[in-house]
This record gives structure tokens, C-alpha cells and sequence, in this order.
């Protein structure tokens, strides 16, 4: 039984076993959740937050390291890192904005049973002041998210620039991804039971208002992945790569189904890049650049995610994130998604680091966690379409300066 099968499973009777309780035997429901539900996501949250700094430290240090050389990689690296950082922003700001318009996270806090107070995050000068670390190893150890990504940009500039001086620690750094990575999959086979006890928990703790209210966030996430492929990739396809979006998605949806099976951007890999060079007529030169480089730092899909469940979680614990905070979580989604590997389930542990940033609770993504799944296999696709368009944006912008000889003259 493949593994989203056996999540969906646990997702089910979690939500089933634990409104069941919740209604019929909430004593009984008292009792299993404090020896089994709880300990199963306790277990499975713990499992996430340990490896929330080394995968943050190497996948950030690779995503820069593999840049290569900035006067080598010319205007196409320029180009591709602007269209991700500027698509990524949007995405984030479009998930905050129907985050605030919805409220999925406005009900009564006292159906939670969860108890949080709310500390004041620092404001956006202390918060840049503070971004370059005195001591990256303290940073690492108090778990500074923004501090860390900056040491990790460091470290992968000077990689890519000294080359093969250091290509001794960039193996070593892209053996300890390789770790993490294996890390990330181990655990998440034991994602069904940390669903199961997560969801039993939340929906026996809160009831029909918890349903409710993770239905409303599914639906906001949903609809900010939608507004995101359409109105953001469509009209950047339209003007930028002049290609008609019908074009442009129904080429690409053999690899977008692909993607939402998989959730893996990088699993997907070869069928993105085979599917964008015969469909979407983008040169192989093109392809093979900007699509393996969006799958380690373009996505846009998990930056929406991270927007509506940051949104969302405050207002289940009735935080009201100052602007200040707003603007934190903007900053930390975008360098998070750079960060994201592109496998199943890492989303959350990048949530979790944007949650740590602006002072809520990590243990709010057990609201969220049970149908997480099923949107990770969503924003997949909508990663992937994202290096599609980036790669037919750039493939247009290079014709004009004669795009196979300077594709070939790179590759040389």
C-alpha cells in the first residue's frame, strides 16, 4: 500500500475515531488521548522539529552553492533567481491576504484546549540587524532560523566561488543533505500514525468547530494555489514568454499529475524537463538550468501553505501579528521555500521555522498536519508549473541575445 494511501487512512480514522469520542465518550476520549493520541503526534511533531536546523543548514548551503559561479552563470542565473524570489513574494502575499479575508482560523479559542501565550515578536530593524549571526554555531543551537539561512548563503557563495579548492566540503555538505533527505523519508512513513493521533486529538478536542475550521483552511490554501497558477504563472507566460496559458498548462499537465502523485518536485524532475522541452518547445540549454534549480529553491506552492497556516494558527490562538510580523513572515517564507527540498512533507518543517520566527506555538501544525498531505501533493504541482514558467519566461527573454550560442558557450 503506497504510503499516501496509508496517510489518508490515518487522516480518516483519525477524524472519524476522535469526533466519534468527542460526541459519544468524551471521558474515554480524555483517557486515550493523554496515553495514545497525544504521545503518537508528540512523537511525530518531535521527530519533524529535530531536523528543522541541519536540513536548513545544508539545504540552503547547496540551493546557493549550486549557483556555480555568478560571472559564469550570467544573465540566465539572474534572471531565474528574480523570477523565483519575485513569484515567491507574490505567492506569500496572496496566501496572507485570503488568510486575513476568510479568518479559517477564527473560532472560539476555548474549543481548543489549546493554552498559549502569545510573546511580542522583535520589529523588522532589531529583526535585519540581528540577521547576520556573531557566533553560527550558538545560532544553530538556540535555533534562529534567519540567522542560520544567512550563514548557510555565506557558505554556499564561498562554495560556489572557490570550486574545486572545496570540493572536498561541498561533498560533504551534499552527503549531509543526502542524510537529511533519507531522514525525511524515514519519518514520514510514520506520517499515517503521527495523522492519526495529531487528528484524533484536534477534531476530539475541539469537535465540529474544529472541523469546520480545518475545512475553511484546506479551502483558503486551495483557492491561494489556484489564484497563484492562474492569475500569477498565467499572466507571466502570457506577457513575459508569450505563449497563451491554455498552452502553456495543457502542455505541462502530464507532469503536473505526475507532481500530485509524487509530491516531489524533485522526483518529477525528469518528467518536468522532458515535458517542457517537447511541449512547451524550451530549449534543452534552458531546461536543464532553471527547472533543477527551481526544484531546490523555487516553491512557491509551500510559501502559500506557510502564509495561510502562520495566518491561520494565530488566530486560533488570537494573536494578532503586528505588521512588523507580517513582514517577518513574508521574509521567512521566501527564504524557507528556497530552502524547501523538494520531497514529501518538508513544508512542515520549514513551518515550523516560520512559526519559531514569530513567536507561535510549533505545536499549532497539529491543527493542520492531517490534510496537509493532500495539499503537499497540490503545491507540488503548482512548484513544478513554476520552473515551467520560469524556464519559458527565460527561454523568450534569451532569444534576443542569440539564446543557443550563449546556452552552448555556459555549457561549455
Amino acid at each position: 500500500m503506497k504510503l499516501t494511501t496509508k496517510i489518508f487512512i490515518g487522516l480518516i480514522l483519525g477524524a472519524v475515531v476522535g469526533l466519534g469520542l468527542h460526541l459519544a465518550a468524551p471521558d474515554l476520549f480524555t483517557t486515550l488521548d493523554a496515553y495514545i493520541f497525544s504521545p503518537l503526534g508528540t512523537v511525530f511533531l518531535n521527530l519533524i522539529k529535530m531536523l528543522v536546523v541541519p536540513i536548513v543548514f545544508f539545504s540552503i548551503t547547496l540551493g546557493t552553492a549550486s549557483l556555480g559561479d555568478p560571472k559564469k552563470l550570467g544573465r540566465i542565473g539572474g534572471k531565474t533567481i528574480g523570477f523565483f524570489l519575485a513569484t515567491t513574494t507574490i505567492a506569500i502575499s496572496i496566501a496572507i491576504g485570503l488568510a486575513y479575508l476568510f479568518q479559517p482560523g477564527n473560532i472560539d479559542i476555548s474549543t481548543t484546549g489549546a493554552e498559549y501565550e502569545a510573546q511580542e515578536a522583535p520589529g523588522v530593524v532589531e529583526t535585519f540587524t540581528n540577521i547576520i549571526p556573531t557566533n553560527p554555531i550558538q545560532s544553530m543551537t538556540d535555533g534562529n532560523m534567519l540567522q542560520i539561512i544567512a550563514f548557510a548563503i555565506f557558505i554556499g557563495f564561498a562554495l560556489a566561488m572557490l570550486g574545486k579548492k572545496t570540493e572536498g566540503i561541498y561533498k560533504l555538505v551534499e552527503q549531509g543533505n543526502e542524510i537529511m533527505m533519507f531522514l525525511v523519508n524515514l519519518i514520514m512513513r510514520f506520517a499515517p500514525y503521527g495523522a492519526f493521533g495529531l487528528l484524533a486529538s484536534a477534531i476530539g478536542t475541539m469537535g465540529i468547530d474544529g472541523m469546520r475550521a480545518m475545512g475553511m483552511y484546506m479551502f483558503v490554501v486551495l483557492l491561494g494555489l489556484f489564484i497563484h497558477a492562474i492569475v500569477t504563472y498565467g499572466s507571466a507566460v502570457s506577457f513575459l514568454g508569450k505563449m497563451n496559458p491554455i498552452t502553456f498548462f495543457k502542455g505541462f499537465f502530464p507532469a503536473m499529475t505526475v507532481g500530485f502523485s509524487t509530491s516531489s518536485s524533485s522526483s518529477t524532475l525528469p518528467i518536468s524537463m522532458k515535458t517542457a522541452q517537447e511541449n512547451l518547445n524550451v530549449p534543452k540549454s534552458v531546461s536543464s538550468f532553471v527547472q533543477p534549480l527551481g526544484a531546490t529553491i523555487n516553491m512557491d506552492g509551500t510559501a502559500i501553505m506557510q502564509g495561510v497556516a502562520t495566518i491561520f494558527i494565530a488566530q486560533v490562538y488570537g494573536s494578532d501579528l503586528s505588521f512588523a510580523s507580517l513582514i517577518m513572515v513574508v521574509l521567512t517564507a521566501v527564504l524557507a521555500s528556497i530552502g524547501t527540498a523538494g520531497v514529501p512533507g518538508v513544508g512542515l518543517i520549514m513551518l515550523a521555522m516560520v512559526l519559531n520566527q514569530v513567536s507561535l506555538p510549533v505545536e499549532g501544525i497539529a491543527l493542520i498536519i492531517g490534510i496537509d498531505r493532500l495539499l503537499d501533493m497540490t503545491r507540488t504541482a503548482l512548484n513544478i508549473t513554476g520552473d515551467a514558467a520560469c524556464a519559458v519566461v527565460v527561454a523568450e527573454s534569451e532569444k534576443k541575445h542569440g539564446l543557443e550560442e550563449e546556452t552552448q558557450r555556459m555549457q561549455a
